[in-house]
């Protein structure tokens, strides 16, 4: 069986200090905002496997369905030697292509956290003992190296997370990735599509209450972590679409005006009655911009899969 290598690039107070940063600098920007990884404690995660499995949240299942029908197709044009998995929790939602691909050699899941990384590998090498699992803990927004491991490489980057990405940032992230990659190697994206916007709002603002929840779960972080004295229950959530940007935007808006304490960070924020906080953009794409912002970055979009219902599109591009 092959032992488990566990990398990490990732200084053990690198998420203390970049939480500090985000909040610091979120709330004294105007509007004011978070950026959607800290929801992601526990309890969010939590939060966040329930909303995948909510009747008005589709963009996990239309990708999985994309991957049970297209892993086949997905191997053969990418004939890849080794898998990267940006993101990779559990490791869960590449199982089809895992099993599909049969000339693996070597698996590189790059994810923050440690426990899930090694859970994870662990699972997968006694499932495929002879898989090179090489778990690296690191931040990919940030440079990351790759182990040294056997072309082609497909590099995944699922679940449309790349719509948490302000343009700019996207470009920024595309090149990043292109540097990984050596001729002949591919990138598959997941991105979610533009539809009618009471289908995205409803994904955003599902009627349990779900999502209201994960939402303010960054406000429970805050607080935890920095000692802020946030009252989630004087915030409501707030999902909106921006046709112009084509993104959903989920927001809090204070229902009262307030005044927050971060004694961490010594920051008192005042907040005005329906005064909104931004705390994720989720935008939503189609096949020609897709294409477009791959090419930028020297991407070529080859082959194009969707779901049965157009919802999702997981894409396949080779680096030129």
């Amino acid at each position: 069986m092959s032992p488990l290598h566990v990398t990490r690039t990732l200084p053990e107070d690198a998420t203390e200090a970049a939480l500090r940063a985000d909040v610091r600098r979120g709330l004294t920007d105007e509007p004011k905002w978070l950026p959607p990884k800290w929801f992601y404690d526990a309890r969010g995660s939590e939060l966040f496997d329930r909303i995948t499995e909510l009747p008005e949240y589709y963009p996990t299942r239309a990708e999985r369905e994309i991957l049970a029908a297209r892993s086949g197709e997905i191997a053969a044009a990418s004939r890849a030697r080794t898998l990267v998995e940006l993101g990779s929790g559990s490791s869960e939602k590449t199982r089809h292509l895992l099993d599909a691909l049969t000339s693996l050699i070597a698996y590189v899941p790059v994810d923050v956290s440690e426990s899930a990384l090694t859970r994870a590998g662990q699972a997968l090498i006694a499932e495929r003992p002879d898989l090179e699992v090489h778990a690296l803990i690191a931040d990919f927004t940030a440079p990351l190296v790759l182990p040294a491991t056997p072309g082609p490489r497909l590099l995944a980057f699922l679940g449309g997370t790349i719509g948490n990405l302000l343009p700019a940032e996207r470009a920024a992230f595309l090149a990043s990735v292109r540097a990984l990659l050596d001729p002949g190697d591919g990138l598959l994206l997941g991105t979610d599509l533009v539809k009618d916007e009471r289908v995205l709002v409803r994904a955003y603002d599902d009627a349990a209450g779900v999502t209201a929840a994960f939402d303010k779960n960054v406000l429970n972080v805050v607080n935890r972590e920095l000692g802020a004295d946030f009252d989630p229950d004087a915030f409501e959530h707030v999902a909106l679409w921006d046709a112009r940007h084509e993104w959903i935007e989920m927001r809090l808006r204070a229902r009262t005006a307030q005044t927050v304490k971060v004694p961490a960070l010594d920051l008192a924020v005042e907040f005005a009655a329906g005064e909104e906080l931004r705390t994720e953009v989720s935008a939503k794409f189609r096949k020609d911009g897709v294409g477009r912002e791959l090419a930028a970055a020297e991407l070529e979009l080859t082959h194009w899969w969707t779901d049965a219902q157009d919802r999702f599109a997981l894409s396949l591009s080779v680096a030129r």
